[in-house]
């Protein structure tokens, strides 16, 4: 594969930015076919590129506005295990290694355009991860003999020219890795530098060199720049930049703390609390270690991510304003039992039933017969007993209703209210699960505890397993 060094000529950098931002030819085409090479080949390549391009267009930016877990590992894991810890583990986010001489799963068999496009059609934020050159000072490296490590030398005017220059070729490798997997432009291209001696000058400052080359290359290119490095070592040093010195480097727009202290949020005391914030930091919080899901085991890194906006949900409106969402949600009979149903409570039934083409009546909040005929109309469809009494199971079976869409700690959206709504319908809860649209640890503590009271695997997830038991009104083992 073409490899652009710092002399990169600036035709062939205009190219690589045409294919980021959307060009019909990416970079592997306009960079390798050339003198000599057959018709068929160019022509191979040139429908590859055009593939890719279709790919760019469709696949979302990522990690995009999310704040929850995410995990990484040397090699990238097959689909069915994606699809395993999709439906069972905390994880919404995944870290795969997209380019770099210096990584240590140089083959990445699994890693495709498919793969990728997979994952973020199936929900799963991507963070895609370059490794290649490390701090001069770093034992470890160069791991292979043949990948070079960061030129620590000032050079002339005390700038460490040559090392900027390797973070921008570093950057278009990257880039280039990211288009040919059809990373669309707008996602954070992260660069992983290894934890390193911050005493030594040359190795210090070569290597924040090194970083702003690599922003500033990955900005030009479309992309969103994102650093990893250890909390004491790189992370410190741009933060140190960032309040000592923030004119002569450029800082990334995103960053990623290795910082093993085993707490799930994005805070150290190596970082000062008002840098990237709000919302441009991940924690790597555990080590390598094993982890099994589904009955699949991965070596992994577990991180907590907050980027972007964090993970916000569209507000939303049912019947011209009706509310539906509340703590309780008591049984309703017909008034003529001598109670009278609350009508705030009324009014929601009317609305949802309303919604399921059930109820073309007024949303008035009065059980009439009309109401009484759609709520009877339901309890039919779902297969739950027809009576004049709306019960719990009803309202759990109603607010539960419509596309079951996998959701977890960190997702949003109306399926994460309907899990909310049916939560609060399936029991009396002291401290009611309120229906905001954003999947957070209230909602999984309550998720988990209906799904070991009915008799579920109890992993906070609402995939399949649990829709299932929602939609049929399940209230006990």
């Amino acid at each position: 594969m073409f490899r652009p060094s710092a002399r990169t000529p600036r035709a062939l950098l205009r190219r690589l930015l045409v294919a980021a931002t959307g060009g019909a030819l990416a970079v592997t085409t306009v960079a390798i076919v050339g003198a000599g090479s057959s018709a068929d080949a160019g022509t191979t390549r040139a429908a590859a590129s055009t593939s890719a391009a279709a790919k760019r267009a469709t696949n979302v930016v990522t990690p995009g506005d999310f704040t929850g877990y995410g995990f990484d590992q040397c090699r990238t894991p097959e689909q069915w295990k994606m699809n395993r810890w999709l439906q069972s583990s905390p994880f919404l986010a995944v870290g795969i290694y997209i380019s770099g001489d210096s990584r240590a799963c140089r083959e990445q068999p699994n890693l495709t355009p498919t793969w990728v496009s997979t994952q973020l059609a199936n929900g799963w934020r991507l963070l895609p991860i370059t490794l290649g050159p490390q701090a001069s000072c770093q034992p470890r490296f160069p791991r292979y003999g043949d990948d070079e490590t960061i030129i620590p030398r000032p050079g002339a005017n005390g700038g460490y020219s040559a090392a900027k220059k390797q973070g921008n070729a570093e950057a278009i490798t990257a880039v280039q890795a990211a288009t040919d997997l059809g990373i669309a432009p707008g996602s954070t291209l992260w660069y992983d530098l290894e934890g390193f001696d911050l005493r030594n000058t040359n190795c210090r400052e070569s290597a924040l060199a090194f970083l702003s080359g690599w922003t500033w290359q990955i900005r030009q290119l479309g992309y969103v720049s994102g650093v990893y490095s250890s909390a004491g070592s790189g992370i410190k040093m741009l933060d140190d930049a960032r309040v000592n010195r923030p004119d002569e480097v450029v800082l990334p727009d995103q960053i990623w703390v290795a910082r093993w202290d085993g707490v799930a949020n994005t805070s150290t005391s190596y970082l000062r609390e008002d840098g990237w914030r709000p919302h441009a930091r991940i924690k790597q919080y555990q080590g390598g270690h094993d982890e099994r899901w589904g009955g699949v085991t991965i070596n992994i890194d577990s991180n907590f991510l907050d980027v972007g906006r964090g993970s916000v949900a569209v507000p939303e409106t049912h019947c011209g304003g009706v509310k539906i969402g509340y703590g309780v949600y008591p049984t309703l009979q017909p008034p003529t039992t001598g109670a009278t149903p609350p009508p705030a409570k009324v009014k929601a039934l009317q609305c949802l039933l309303q919604e399921q083409g059930l109820y073309a009546g007024k949303v008035n909040g009065l059980y009439t017969t009309r109401t009484q005929k759609a709520a009877n109309a339901w309890q039919a469809q779902v297969g739950l007993t027809v009576s004049t009494t709306w019960s719990r199971r009803n309202w759990v079976s109603l607010l539960s209703a419509g596309e079951p869409t996998l959701v977890k700690f960190g997702s949003v959206g109306p399926a994460v209210r309907r899990v909310q709504r049916a939560l609060n319908a399936v029991t009396d809860r002291d401290v009611p699960v309120k229906a905001t649209g954003v999947f957070d640890a209230r909602t999984t503590s309550a998720l988990k505890a209906w799904q070991k009271f009915v008799g579920l695997d109890v992993t906070g997830v609402a995939g399949n397993q649990t829709w299932r038991a929602l939609n049929s009104a399940r209230v006990r083992r």
